[in-house]
């Protein structure tokens, strides 16, 4: 039996203000556990609130940038709970009035458009930070009253890899507005994701299980993944599905039952009685609105629009906001008007380079200057492509710029042809099946002919040239 899958997921995001949300205690990562804690925070009887506004600003341009309808008349709420790391054993977020609300999101599947809807971005703290030792388990409130984002979609998204879209889009949104670093390591973004399947063409919900414990993108797919095949057959099976929140064990790839899924009821909230309602007016959103920047698919277009990129390649460059501005200072200097040789640059050596320092591209450090001149020599036939691979390790590794480098190990590529008979007379010496093979119609023995000359030039002798002067020679023979 075939169904349908239908996943919402609901992301926690930790903004980067430099105080926490309702007390002025530093959000910096890292410090001394319960370093960063007051009264406030702690939850001591008769201390009270006072509301961070660099929270309601981000919060905003979050909202905004995810198309939702920001609520002019908003307030927060209390929801009641009991576990070790909620010192004050309620959480202030909010409820029936939420910031914002009616938002979505568009993801690219395989060239296919998909729009998600974002149920609501509403504004919360977080909680601490449970330790488990094997003679117990501590806990770190330094976490506790930081401010968070309640990012929820609707049940829109019907595969795992949607998900993973979903997810990378969402982050790359968040990245270019500067109000999160979105680094899951540290805790900044989270996300539980809540699961159900259907047979097909029924319209109501099944039954969910909420998936908590992922760690990364991946972990969010597999999980999802492990989910549908766990709810398949129990439902094949004639079961029952349970609606129960789940926990990610990434050790033996599955998940496993935490506890019965909570309903808003059993949260009991309240309005938050320290912290009255407020209004937002229409000016300070258009204020808000009004510094938002270039957004990645706005870039994108541009990027096609400007210099002439493949959309494909935009994506890959647009990926992240410091990469993007790197690849445009770059376009912006390199003189020739197609930039297409540049761009195989980005998406070629030094993407790989980044991938495999596990850096972004920007993270590189490259001057702008020494990229342009490395890319210059290799159009002037100066030194090969091959080689200049190697000396933009080099460059990566030492600091140094592509001229010192290619002078000190004499990189230069000889393309004088008289330098080069001497060599090419060896080579053909040497492989006289190679040199048959070509004359009786095999036109790949050139190119081993090119590749034996190459490696006996040690990488210097300029392949078109190369490849010239054997075409002549055994042509003429």
């Amino acid at each position: 039996m075939s169904y349908e899958v239908v996943i919402g997921l609901e992301v926690h995001l930790q903004l980067n203000t430099k105080t926490k949300a309702f007390c002025g205690c530093s959000t910096e990562f890292g410090k001394e556990p319960n370093s960063q804690v007051c009264p406030v925070c702690l939850g001591f009887p008769g201390s009270l609130p006072v509301f961070n506004r660099a929270v309601l600003d981000s919060a905003i341009k979050v909202a905004l940038s995810l198309n939702c309808k920001i609520q002019e008349y908003t307030k927060f709420d209390r929801k009641n709970y009991f576990y070790p790391d909620l010192p004050k054993n309620y959480q202030i977020s909010q409820y029936d009035l939420p910031l914002s609300n009616n938002g979505y999101l568009d993801i690219d599947i395989e060239g296919i458009t998909k729009r998600i809807g974002i149920t609501r971005v509403h504004m919360e703290e977080d909680a601490g930070k449970l330790i488990h030792q094997e003679d117990g388990t501590l806990v770190d409130f330094n976490r506790t009253g930081i401010p968070l984002l309640e990012i929820v979609s609707e049940p829109d998204i019907s595969s795992p890899l949607e998900a993973h879209e979903y997810l990378s889009t969402l982050k790359n949104i968040i990245q270019y507005l500067d109000v999160s670093d979105c680094d899951m390591e540290k805790g900044s973004l989270r996300c539980d994701a809540n699961i159900s399947l259907r047979k097909k063409g029924v319209k109501t919900f099944g039954t969910k299980a909420e998936l908590k414990n992922m760690n990364s993108f991946k972990g969010v797919k597999d999980a999802l993944t492990y989910e549908i095949e766990r709810q398949s057959a129990l439902l094949d099976s004639g079961e029952i599905i349970i609606q129960e929140t789940r926990l990610w064990d990434p050790k033996t790839s599955k998940t496993v039952p935490m506890r019965t899924k909570e309903g808003a009821k059993d949260y009991r909230y309240f309005p938050e009685p320290d912290l009255p309602p407020f209004i937002i007016k229409e000016d300070k959103i258009n204020e808000i609105r009004r510094s938002i920047p270039e957004l990645p698919k706005e870039k994108i277009v541009r990027f096609v629009k400007d210099y002439g990129l493949s959309e494909y390649d935009a994506k890959i460059i647009v990926s992240n906001k410091r990469d993007a501005q790197f690849a445009e200072e770059c376009f912006k200097a390199y003189t020739n008007t197609d930039k297409k040789a540049l761009v195989n640059w980005f998406i070629g050596p030094l993407l790989s380079e980044a991938n495999n320092r596990n850096l972004t591209l920007a993270n590189l450090n490259i001057p702008t200057k020494d990229l342009l001149e490395l890319v210059s020599f290799v159009e002037r036939d100066e030194i090969s492509h091959l080689c200049a691979k190697s000396v933009l390790t080099e460059m990566i590794d030492s600091r140094k710029s592509a001229s010192i480098i290619i002078k000190e190990k004499n990189l230069i590529q000889i393309s004088d042809t008289s330098a080069l008979k001497s060599i090419l007379e060896e080579v053909i010496k040497e492989n006289p099946k190679s040199v048959a093979d070509y004359k009786a119609g095999k036109a790949n023995a050139l190119m081993f002919l090119v590749g034996q000359l190459m490696r006996k030039s040690k990488g210097k002798a300029n392949p078109k040239t190369v490849q010239e002067l054997l075409k002549e020679r055994l042509e003429s023979a």
